[in-house]
């Protein structure tokens, strides 16, 4: 369901029509605050206790967080909103691990389970380059009978038909069980898959960096530092990845605030992150919800106060701020423009896993939608490839900064007041 639809959303439409100056709004809130907003305006980043404060803004003060973000983002990356042309392939939805957030996965005996050929990939591949992908990003359950090099295989196929394609796959929970099935350390795994076609790897299967969340949503996955081990690996071995947080569900504001301050301690060591994306979770198809062990929240406040307060605490590390209409639907994504977002996603052509989980936003939003969303908030947009460079220039590293320069080890100016 997403906000157009949602019963009761927590309407945010009211900022829109505030038109006071960002200095005017910064003096109408509580000192604590004003302070944290003031701060992050010359340069120092939220401390995850100020960020975990920010998260829970509603109201007056979250229209002065929102400008911050919304000025932040600005200064730092313009008016141009990007977008990218790809075909998302959802190739198997059979899987062991049972999180409890999901209802893509089956069972190998449900009868709702397929297993695609590599024949049927490639096919749906072809149809979105002659849409105009550039990028396919491929993902899928986790299936027991999959065979040892089966992820290779993938690469290979994909590869050898598509050799200009940019390959974005296999979140760090497929690089642990094919790791763990091929018997490599994760490096070496990661430099095969590389070397089977690889460009860079989507940073999902990280929900909430805590484990303490993390054994209630799906006891079955990988932890913590397994995550950030493979995502290093990743980074280490050339290869960007994205950065993602699901949010809305168990998780408090200090859950959200040390996931985003993890990123950015990785991310001070590795400049491997292309992007980050906070994604909100969906629950009406999900164990937990009908297990009772999450209250929907409302679509609206909480996810622009979620993504001013990336912008602020990623300053001068991410730069890219990626929005989500799969998650929030075109409405609140393109309100989301103004709370610090950069980035409005791809066009996806097929987008399985949230439509599962009960997301009415469809499975493909065609470019020219992405441009007109863009454009009624009244910014720029741009077609960008996978690593932030414009269109017209080869799918390799951009002449400007992925996520403040994807493995360019670089340290930005802007200070902090607590990363760790």
């Amino acid at each position: 369901m997403s906000y157009q639809t949602e019963d009761y959303p927590d309407r945010v439409e009211f900022l829109s029509f505030d038109d006071r100056p960002l200095r005017r709004r910064i003096d109408s809130v509580d000192t604590y605050s004003a302070g944290i907003l003031e701060r992050a305006l010359e340069g120092l980043r939220p401390s995850v206790e100020e960020g975990a404060h920010l998260v829970t803004l509603r109201g007056n003060a979250l229209s002065a967080l929102v400008a911050a973000a919304d000025r932040i983002r600005r200064d730092d990356v313009g008016d141009v909103v990007t977008y990218v042309v790809n075909r998302n392939v959802n190739w198997t939805n059979i899987c062991f691990v049972g999180c409890k957030f999901c209802a893509f996965a089956h069972l190998k005996t449900s009868e709702l389970a397929y297993d695609h050929p590599i024949d049927s990939v490639l096919a749906r591949i072809r149809e979105g380059i002659e849409r105009g992908a550039t990028e396919v990003c491929m993902q899928g359950g986790i299936n027991p009978e999959m065979d040892s090099d089966g992820y290779f295989e993938l690469l290979r196929a994909v590869r050898g038909a598509f050799p200009k394609l940019h390959i974005h796959a296999y979140s760090p929970m497929e690089v642990y069980y094919g790791a763990r099935r091929s018997a490599m350390d994760y490096p070496e795994y990661i430099r095969e898959l590389k070397a089977c076609g690889l460009d860079t790897m989507p940073g999902t299967a990280a929900e909430i960096l805590d484990d303490g969340v993390r054994e209630i949503l799906s006891h079955k996955k990988l932890d913590t530092a397994t995550w950030v081990r493979i995502i290093r690996a990743a980074h280490a071995e050339g290869v960007p990845t994205t950065s993602t947080m699901m949010y809305g569900h168990l998780e408090t504001p200090m859950h959200i605030a040390r996931h985003i301050d993890l990123l950015r301690s990785i991310q001070l060591d590795t400049g491997g992150f292309t992007e980050f994306v906070p994604l909100r979770f969906i629950w009406q198809e999900t164990k937990l919800f009908a297990e009772g062990l999450v209250t929907p929240i409302p679509q609206g406040q909480l996810d622009l106060a979620v993504y001013a307060t990336s912008r602020l605490m990623l300053r001068g590390l991410i730069d890219n701020l990626q929005t989500s209409w799969v998650k929030l639907g075109h409405e609140l994504a393109s309100l989301s423009l103004a709370a610090g977002c950069n980035d409005i996603g791809g066009t996806l052509m097929e987008e399985s896993i949230s439509r599962e989980a009960g997301a009415d936003a469809g499975e493909y939003t065609s470019a020219e939608e992405l441009q007109a969303m863009i454009q009624r908030m009244r910014r720029v947009p741009r077609q960008r490839n996978t690593l932030y460079g414009s269109i017209d220039e080869d799918d390799g590293p951009p002449s400007g900064r992925a996520g403040s320069g994807a493995l360019a080890h670089g340290r930005p100016a802007v200070a902090t007041a607590s990363v760790h």
